[in-house]
């Protein structure tokens, strides 16, 4: 498989990184966003230092991941609960419809 040479612009800083042709696409839009996430935490004026804002950053996305991994499982196991229930009342009625009709 070959691969590119990207190189992306984070935090006033370029960095050559080598990916498939077919993830530089991403690869631009996840660096975009992490250098948006480090100059907000610099603009806070609460970090300082290029290691200290880059960990802050990998803090804070890795909280929003699970936080929205908590979320999805959540919905998941909802979502599951609700179809089980809705699988109880078919069988409910059809049961019910079988002994009207005397089957």
């Amino acid at each position: 498989m070959s691969t590119d040479t990207v190189t992306v612009h984070i935090l006033d800083k370029d960095y050559c990184i080598s990916c498939p042709p077919d993830e530089r696409a991403n690869l631009e839009t996840t660096a975009r966003y992490l250098d948006g996430k480090m100059r907000e935490i610099r603009a806070s004026g609460k970090v300082i230092g290029s290691d200290r804002i880059a960990v802050m950053a990998a803090l804070n996305i890795t909280h929003d991941l699970l936080h929205r991994q908590e979320g999805v499982s959540f919905e998941v196991s909802n979502t599951r609960e609700r179809v089980r229930d809705l699988l109880d009342r078919v069988d409910r009625a059809l049961t019910t419809e079988q002994d009207e009709r005397g089957v």
